[in-house]
C-alpha cells in the first residue's frame, strides 16, 4: 500500500494540557479559518514553512552560498520571502539555528512511529494522543489513517478542531475519538467572518450534531477582550451548548500574544495591539455566568 502523507509541525511528547494525563499533541498544517489572534501561524497553510530569527543568526552566510534562488540572510525582508521554495537547504546548513523548518512533511507512517515510542507514558498516566493544528480534519485522508491504527491499540484519542468540516465525511474519525474540544469563537455570525474570515454556521450545525457521538464534548472560547468577551456573547454561547450538548462543558482561553514571535520569524504583520486578555475578575464573573446557565466550566491548562 502507498504511503500516505500530510503536512505537519513538529509534534508535542509530553503534553498536559489538550486531554487527560500525558499525551502526545500532534499538529496539522492548514485551517480554513484566518482568525486575526492566531498563536500558530505557521499552521494556516499546508505546505513547507521557513522561518528566520535574526536575533540568533550570526551572519555567516552559509544560507546565502548554498541557497538555489541566491536569496540572502535576511529571508524576512518582501522580496526575498517571495523567492524561497521552502527547499529547506539553507535549514541544513545553518549552524545557530536561526533558520527552521516549522512545517514538515510526514507519512502517516512517520508519524505513528513517533507516538509508539511514547506509548507506555500513555498507558500509565491514562494519557494518549490529541489531534490538532491548524485544522487536522482538512488532512482527513492521512489523520483516518492515524486514528484506526490508534484506535485498534486502544490508545485514548482526542482531537482539537475549529468545527469547521463537513461532518458526513469524516463522522467514522469522530466516532472515534473520546474527547472532541471544539471552538466556538463568537455565536453573531458577522462578528465570526470578520475575525475570522468564515461565518458560523458549518460550526453549530457540527456541534448540533455532535449529540450523535459518545465522546466527551468541550467547548473552548478563545477570551479576547472587545471581540467576544462581553457577557451576551458568552451567555448566548452557554445557552448554545446547553441545549444540544450532552453533560455541556465551556473551557475558557483567554488571550495571549505568545505567538508574536513566529509571525515575526516568519515575515508576517503581528495581530493587533488591541486584542487583549480580560481582566481576572471579568474572567471569573464569566465563569459565573456561564455556570449560571447549567454549564460546567473546566480547565486542562
Amino acid at each position: 500500500m502507498d504511503k500516505i502523507y500530510g503536512y505537519f509541525m513538529e509534534p508535542q511528547n509530553f503534553s498536559v494540557n489538550d486531554g487527560d494525563g500525558i499525551r502526545t499533541t500532534v499538529f496539522f498544517a492548514g485551517c480554513p479559518l484566518s482568525c486575526e489572534w492566531c498563536a500558530n501561524p505557521e499552521a494556516l497553510v499546508r505546505a513547507d514553512r521557513i522561518s528566520y530569527i535574526s536575533g540568533s543568526c550570526i551572519g555567516c552566510g552559509k544560507c546565502t552560498v548554498n541557497c538555489p534562488e541566491n536569496i540572502g540572510i535576511n529571508l524576512n525582508f518582501p522580496e526575498e520571502r517571495k523567492k524561497c521554495t521552502s527547499c529547506g537547504i539553507c535549514v541544513d546548513v545553518c549552524p545557530s539555528g536561526s533558520r527552521r523548518k516549522l512545517v514538515k512533511r510526514y507519512s502517516a507512517e512517520d508519524i505513528l512511529n513517533i507516538l509508539g515510542r511514547q506509548e507506555i507514558f500513555y498507558r500509565r498516566s491514562g494519557g494518549g494522543v490529541t489531534f490538532s493544528g491548524g485544522e487536522a480534519t482538512m488532512q482527513h485522508n492521512v489523520l483516518r489513517v492515524m486514528v484506526n491504527s490508534l484506535y485498534d491499540r486502544a490508545i485514548n484519542l482526542a482531537i482539537e478542531t475549529s468545527g469547521y468540516f463537513e461532518f458526513d465525511e469524516i463522522h467514522d474519525i469522530l466516532e472515534k475519538m473520546d474527547t472532541i474540544f471544539v471552538d466556538i469563537k463568537h455565536m453573531d455570525n458577522e462578528k465570526h467572518m470578520k475575525f475570522t474570515g468564515r461565518g458560523n454556521e458549518k460550526i453549530l450545525r457540527n456541534i448540533k450534531k455532535f449529540g450523535e457521538l459518545n465522546a466527551d464534548i468541550i467547548v473552548r472560547i478563545p477570551l479576547i477582550e472587545g471581540v467576544n468577551a462581553d457577557a451576551e456573547n458568552i451567555l448566548k454561547t452557554a445557552e448554545f451548548v446547553k441545549s444540544y450538548i450532552e453533560n455541556p462543558k465551556i473551557e475558557l482561553l483567554p488571550y495571549h500574544s505568545y505567538g508574536n514571535e513566529k509571525y515575526e520569524a516568519l515575515g508576517l504583520e503581528k495581530p493587533s495591539g488591541e486584542f487583549k486578555k480580560p481582566s481576572e475578575d471579568w474572567i471569573n464573573e464569566l465563569k459565573e455566568k456561564i455556570k449560571g446557565r447549567g454549564v460546567s466550566v473546566v480547565s486542562y491548562s
